[in-house]
């Protein structure tokens, strides 16, 4: 806080300045103001003088006899001193050379994290494409394989990596663990591509599981296709590792390295905008390799082309990620960091759970990140079941998903420039329930498509589609809107939520939503999905009540949004109230104007603990 007073001639400052502290009647209240106790007289910058007679008071004059002495507590701001002479910096600092107001050397890390970041999601999209027509369209396999997979061999194998994971970052320096990880993936999606696919009938264990499914019966016919096509199984997994373990861990773990707060402020909002550029640039790679198969000859295996296509793409995206990687840390300086470690909250499953029930605001928040995971899941594996149907030969799936991809990545990109006009018209809980609202219409008019598909033959047929076309088509838009919607609202509301919260509840909150609310939101669809499957036989026969449950979810999610919407109102009015008094509470420096004519200090207090201001300032201050 400043205070601007008028001054006569050169600068003048009483010589033994005191500070006014005007403090919250509010005890709870915590006081934000810290007092250096010694400050270097070189560093002190003076007065910045404007053209109209007055002074904004930005630091304190260092040359004056005594006067250092005097002023040990007295609290300046490094910013404004810089301000104050002129823009320019203060000792001992060397200003980097800038182009378009941005550092060179920020430019040496941001450019490179770009395109890390447009490799890893580029490949993330072609392996995400591609892993789920090999397990659909799968001769022996479904859709239904998709709720077992998740459950019984993607999440054991996530929990196993990351349990290796933390093993070899205690033994492993930072960048031996980067290439430890990301290249066993790139060799793996090599060799798929070039051995492990076109030599897949040799050991794919296809009579063990026709014996076992004519035993069993059909109801067992995705547990039963997990052991049948083992190695899709395994790329599947891997791409599914390769979104939370590169994206997650290794990119915004190297990210959060080697920039500070203010750059992470300024560009990262910019790597979600590039993240849908390669979503769309990835797409249309998909929909290029998957269509190769009509230039080929008969007889040639076109999917397996396309695929060694796609997996070169991939290897030489990772190859560039790890050039990329080794240029920054050879390169590029890096920001030095406190060596002070912060403690870390670890809360077990149970304690998490415990935490959860009994706070509300948490209970809310954890409601709408599970709903969130149990509703996309009981829509897109209904829509892929659909989908495989419609397009039961692997390039056909293919060559759609690419344009599933393009049309995700156009459609997220336009939702994100549109988020920030409506979070500032509407506010969050508008903007939080966008994403609930969105999937329950969509999924409506989806399962409404799949019941009533033969009455409305007729209807649909002038459109020139069939039902299950028409089904199709608005699946693809349901999940095209609902992943536009979660990246771009949902996404950025989670994170909004935690904002307001005091810092206990903050990270324990964070910390059981991660252990115990992400994984069930993950792998509640898919046991709700086998339940169903085992019930009644197949997907098809449970669709029914599948639509009643995503119902039920939703219409929970939106009661919960509009719960943590009044309980986020209030939470920021509350803070904003306690701004405003740790505002009020900042110490304010005075300058007096009792001063000789050639401008030394007069003696004497002008500014007294009991916050009584002499009668010239006061007057001035009143005139101002």
């Amino acid at each position: 806080m400043e205070a601007v007073l008028q001054t006569r001639g050169l600068l003048s400052l009483p010589s033994n300045p005191k500070l006014r502290v005007f403090k919250s009647p509010q005890s709870s209240l915590r006081q934000r103001i810290s007092t250096p106790t010694s400050l270097k007289p070189n560093l002190l910058q003076g007065f910045s003088l404007s053209s109209n007679g007055f002074q904004k008071f930005h630091g304190v004059v260092s040359n004056s006899k005594g006067f250092g002495q005097n002023l040990k507590n007295f609290p300046i701001c490094k910013a404004e001193a810089a301000a104050a002479a002129g823009g320019q910096s203060s000792y001992g600092e060397i200003q980097s050379p800038k182009f378009l107001g941005i550092e060179l050397t920020t430019y040496k890390k941001i450019i490179p994290l770009g395109l890390m970041f447009f490799c890893i999601l580029f490949n993330y999209t072609i392996l995400r494409d591609t892993k789920d027509v090999l397990v659909v369209t799968a001769k022996g396999s479904s859709a239904e394989i998709i709720p077992f997979l998740k459950t019984w061999v993607n999440l054991p194998m996530a929990v196993g990596f990351m349990v290796l994971y933390t093993k070899l970052a205690d033994v492993l320096p930072r960048k031996t663990l980067f290439y430890s990880v990301i290249l066993p993936f790139i060799a793996f999606f090599g060799a798929f591509g070039f051995v492990l696919y076109p030599m897949s009938h040799y050991f794919h264990p296809t009579a063990l599981a026709d014996k076992l499914l004519s035993v069993l019966g059909p109801r067992f016919l995705g547990p039963l296709a997990i052991l049948r096509i083992w190695s899709f199984c395994l790329f599947y997994v891997m791409a599914e590792l390769w979104g939370s373990v590169v994206i997650s861990v290794l990119f915004w773990g190297f990210a959060n390295q080697i920039t500070t707060i203010d750059e992470a402020k300024r560009f990262y909002p910019l790597f979600g905008l590039g993240a849908n550029v390669a979503l769309i640039f990835s797409g249309r790679t998909v929909k290029y390799f998957s269509q190769l198969r009509q230039n080929l000859g008969p007889g040639v295996d076109g999917w397996a082309v396309s695929l060694k296509g796609m997996m070169s793409i991939v290897v030489l995206m990772g190859l560039a990620i790890c050039g990329l990687y080794w240029w920054v840390n050879t390169f590029v300086p890096l920001p030095t960091r406190s060596q002070k470690k912060k403690e870390k909250v670890k809360m077990g499953t149970m304690e998490s759970l415990k935490f959860l029930v009994s706070q509300k605001y948490i209970r809310d928040l954890a409601t709408v990140v599970v709903a969130y995971g149990i509703s996309i899941n009981l829509v897109e594996v209904t829509w892929k079941s659909k989908l495989k149907a419609q397009f039961p030969s692997p390039n056909e799936y293919s060559s759609f998903m690419g344009d599933f991809s393009t049309a995700t990545g156009i459609m997220t990109f336009a939702m994100m420039l549109a988020s920030q006009f409506i979070f500032d018209k509407f506010g969050w809980g508008v903007a939080a329930a966008i994403t609930p609202s969105v999937l329950l219409l969509s999924g409506v008019g989806f399962f409404s498509l799949i019941l009533f598909g033969d009455p409305l033959a007729p209807v649909i047929g002038k459109l020139g589609m069939t039902p299950l076309l028409a089904a199709v088509y608005v699946g693809a838009l349901q999940n095209i809107f609902s992943k536009s919607a979660k990246y771009s609202l949902f996404d950025p509301c989670k994170e909004m939520a935690y904002i307001p919260l005091d810092e206990d509840t903050k990270v324990k909150g964070k910390a059981a939503i991660d252990v115990v609310c992400n994984p069930l939101g993950k792998s509640g669809g898919a046991l709700i999905q086998q339940f169903m499957i085992l019930t009644f036989g197949s997907l098809a026969n449970s669709t029914p009540y599948l639509g009643g449950i995503l119902l039920v979810i939703v219409t929970a999610w939106l009661a919960a949004a509009r719960s943590l919407d009044k309980q986020f109102t209030e939470l920021r009015k509350e803070e904003e109230l306690e701004k405003e008094l740790e505002r009020a509470a900042v110490k304010i420096p005075i300058v007096s104007d009792n001063s000789n004519e050639n401008g030394s200090l007069t003696t004497g207090s002008d500014l007294n603990p009991a916050g009584d201001l002499p009668s010239g300032s006061s007057e001035r201050l009143k005139s101002q």
